[in-house]
């Protein structure tokens, strides 16, 4: 994990929730820790590690990740024990 995905570790876990993280930014970061990418019909993505899946729509027209993404991507990461 360099030091962005770090970054980006950090203000998905602070609080208030961020809803200004780039959705890209989570997507590198959830790769970084070892996820697996499945990629869905139109916005749609899946990430798996460990048997543990979760499943988001992209952000768009925005890059933005809104807060509900931000707090789902949260729970996924503690449930495959990332926390910063």
């Amino acid at each position: 994990m360099n030091s962005t995905q770090r970054k980006t570790l950090e203000a998905i876990f602070s609080d208030p929730v961020n809803g200004t993280i780039e959705w890209q930014r989570i997507e590198a970061l959830l790769v970084a820790v070892g996820c697996r990418v499945v990629e869905g019909s139109g916005s749609s993505v899946g990430f798996e590690k460990n048997g543990i899946r979760v499943r988001f729509h992209r952000p768009h027209p925005n890059k933005e990740a809104l807060k509900y993404r931000v707090k789902d991507a949260r729970a996924f990461l503690q449930q495959i024990g990332v926390i910063p």
